[in-house]
């Protein structure tokens, strides 16, 4: 699974994560489960979360408006009202969503969509995985040649 590329762990981003009814859908993680809240992390731990959260929509937004013309824009959100861990979600959104739907929070879909089959994780999504993982190799090659 492709990673984000600050300061962290093995596990810092899920590329393609859970439920893809809105196909992109990603989660950044924090490298340290202990840590609840953005503002818990030092400065330079902050910037690189952020930096990473930033990268990662990037890469989803530029994967998708490559794979599907319908792309509109994407969402980035710090939210922690469920997991009690600092995380970061990435929700890709499209000209195809039902029009009650386009302009509302994610979190606002009809339940059925986090639960069926059709819209989990699955071998289906690996193009799009793959190529928001280059999408994210190509960024943090840029930020080095940048920052060299």
């Amino acid at each position: 699974m492709p990673r984000c590329p600050q300061g962290g762990g093995d596990d810092r981003g899920r590329v393609g994560s859970g439920q893809q009814f809105l196909p992109g859908y990603s989660v950044l993680l924090v490298d340290d489960p202990e840590v609840e809240r953005l503002s818990d992390l030092p400065r330079d731990k902050r910037l690189a979360f952020l930096s990473d959260m930033h990268q990662l929509g990037e890469a989803v937004e530029r994967a998708s408006r490559h794979l599907d013309p319908a792309f509109r824009r994407v969402n980035l959100e710090i939210l922690g009202n469920t997991d009690g861990f600092l995380h970061a979600h990435v929700w890709p959104r499209f000209e195809w969503e039902p029009a009650d739907l386009e302009r509302i929070p994610v979190w606002l879909y009809p339940r059925r969509k986090w639960t069926e089959k059709q819209y989990a994780l699955g071998p289906q999504h690996d193009p799009l995985r793959k190529a928001i993982g280059d999408e994210l190799d190509r960024l943090r090659s840029a930020n080095q040649r940048v920052g060299a």
